[in-house]
């Protein structure tokens, strides 16, 4: 069965940067497009970013451009999320999610167009 892991979440101070490692345990076939997500305590889910099968095509929260960076090693089954000039707003948890390889059109930044789910990774920011 398809499964994805989350790794690279931990404690950061205000400023900082992660690099968050999301894997998946099949084949590059088996899904299609990667989003990362973050839920705040009290908070709904939200979408972070998206990228296409290829690599070629990315969406950004509005609010996070020119921050976070997603980015994908279809090589490697692994989809990552870099995250710089962190800010306290961004702690939360951090989960990726697939779609279905056949599925290429969808709103991006909403969980349930989601096949598959990782765990999850917390990630805390704070002084």
């Amino acid at each position: 069965q398809l499964q994805f892991v989350e790794s690279g979440g931990g404690l950061v101070q205000p400023g900082g940067s992660l690099r968050l490692s999301c894997k998946a345990s099949g084949s590059t076939d088996d899904y299609g497009a990667v989003g990362w997500f973050r839920q705040a305590p009290g908070k709904e889910r939200e979408g972070v970013a998206c990228i296409s099968t290829s690599g070629r095509s990315t969406n950004y929260a509005d609010s996070l451009k020119g921050r976070f960076t997603i980015s994908r090693d279809n090589a490697k089954n692994t989809v990552y999320l870099q995250m710089n000039s962190l800010e306290p707003e961004d702690t939360g948890v951090y989960y990726c999610a697939a779609v279905r390889p056949e599925k290429l059109m969808f709103p991006w930044s909403v969980p349930d167009e989601y096949d598959y789910w990782g765990q999850g990774t917390q990630v805390t920011v704070s002084s």
